[in-house]
């Protein structure tokens, strides 16, 4: 009788979690993550303010959950477009440009889940330890495009800075493990595909980053034709087909 009642009991709980994080996240559009507060999203709803802390512990609790969100919502627009690449019989290039449009085409549509994410730190705010397991997921498919290329002398000191990190963290070779499989059995291969994964999501960050906080506004090009011409100079940097 007890097991019966808590399958209706856990699913109110999560639909409940989910309005909460629907309303701060139509906050987070408004004004930002620094104008988050349990208080403004119970008021939203008609709840109390303490009826709120029996699903989240607090702002930051709160915070943690539409980071999460956000982080496995881009991993898996990623995923997909990898996944159709594969599908289609892509070159490395193309796959390259594919899965940056999957990324920017996620961060255009909901800007403030991107800035969260990406954007400026939320004064006092601590993210939780698997925030980098996430942020890894995204970049993730990345990882096997850049290790079938043949990097160039202008990426050749941070390939050596890559190897470095290879050999100082196990958590990364097993990243690189998870994604690029095949990469392992050639010693150079897990350290390219780690410097492209690094300069693509710098190239993402600045131009997806610029794009989602209004900054090409006024400006005679569109995101989508800075992104590719990044996204083939990459490609050129890596001699990817």
């Amino acid at each position: 009788m007890v097991r019966a009642q808590e399958g209706p009991r856990a699913r109110y709980r999560e639909q409940t979690r989910s309005e909460i994080k629907k309303t701060a996240l139509r906050q987070l559009a408004e004004s930002g993550a620094g104008a988050l507060a349990l208080t403004r999203v119970a008021k939203e709803m008609g709840l109390s303010g303490p009826a709120l802390y029996r699903y989240f512990a607090g702002r930051d609790d709160l915070l943690s959950a539409l980071i999460r969100d956000a982080y496995d919502d881009a991993a898996a627009a990623v995923g997909r477009a990898a996944d159709a690449a594969g599908t289609h019989g892509a070159g490395p290039r193309e796959r390259l440009r594919t899965l940056a449009a999957a990324y920017r085409a996620w961060a255009v549509a909901e800007p403030h889940r991107y800035l969260l994410i990406q954007g400026a730190p939320v004064p006092g705010y601590v993210a939780p330890d698997d925030t980098r397991d996430r942020a890894r997921a995204v970049l993730g498919p990345f990882l096997p495009v850049f290790a079938s290329g043949t990097p160039g002398s202008g990426v050749a000191a941070l390939v050596v800075e890559m190897t470095d990190w290879l050999a100082g963290d196990e958590s990364v070779g097993a990243w690189v493990a998870d994604y690029a499989p095949d990469a392992l059995g050639d010693l150079r291969r897990p350290s390219y595909a780690l410097a492209g994964a690094v300069l693509v999501w710098a190239q993402l960050h600045g131009s997806v980053g610029l794009e989602a906080a209004g900054q090409f506004d006024g400006m005679g090009h569109s995101g989508d034709t800075l992104l590719v011409t990044q996204m083939n100079l990459l490609a050129d940097a890596f001699a990817l087909s």
